[in-house]
């Protein structure tokens, strides 16, 4: 019999302290944020990118235009996950052209998933730059993909999967390490 061995990396205390030394760290490297735009890669990063919005607007007195993309039919897997995939909405609240990004996502781990987003963004304008935060470095990268902005790195094996759980959807705040273990009776 399997079960599920789970060890939390980050509670909802942890979660909220790295998000403000990463946000700390962004209003230090862009002092004047007019230009600058969210944009969180759905799910996990659409809610890490409104409580970053939420942060910087509590440090700088400033709402900086956030946002979510859905990467779906970027994927270069998309088509061997499923065949009618469901697409998830996209919010984009300014022209990026020109704008600084910042692109928000949960968990670092192949770099597909943001290959593909920065795919998606280009279709909605051409950005000075974009910079990558994200709540959790795996590593395990298959594309040389780095985030310019960790809440936490993490030394996962093999077989191991980190699942981020959100207050938005339901559950408590947490960064957990889960593997399928053998259960003797």
């Amino acid at each position: 019999m399997k079960g599920i061995k789970k060890k939390t990396a980050l509670n909802d205390k942890g979660i909220h302290e790295a998000l403000d030394r990463m946000v700390t760290q962004m209003v230090a490297d862009y002092p004047e944020m007019e230009r600058l735009v969210l944009i969180g890669i759905r799910t996990g990063g659409a809610f890490l990118a409104d409580r970053i919005q939420k942060l910087l607007k509590a440090k700088k007195g400033l709402l900086v235009p956030t946002g979510a993309l859905d990467i779906t039919l970027y994927r270069d897997d998309w088509t061997r996950i499923n065949h009618k995939p469901i697409v998830g909405k996209t919010e984009v609240p300014v022209c990026l052209d020109n704008k600084i990004i910042i692109l928000v996502d949960d968990v670092l781990y192949t770099g597909r998933t943001v290959r593909a987003a920065m795919d998606a963004l280009i279709d909605f304008g051409r950005p000075r730059r974009i910079s990558l935060a994200v709540l959790v470095d795996r590593g395990g990268r298959e594309l040389p993909i780095s985030a310019d902005y960790t809440a936490i790195r993490l030394d996962v094996k093999s077989g191991e999967r980190v699942n981020v759980y959100f207050k938005e959807m339901g559950n408590h705040d947490q960064v957990v390490i889960e593997n399928e273990t053998e259960v003797k009776n």
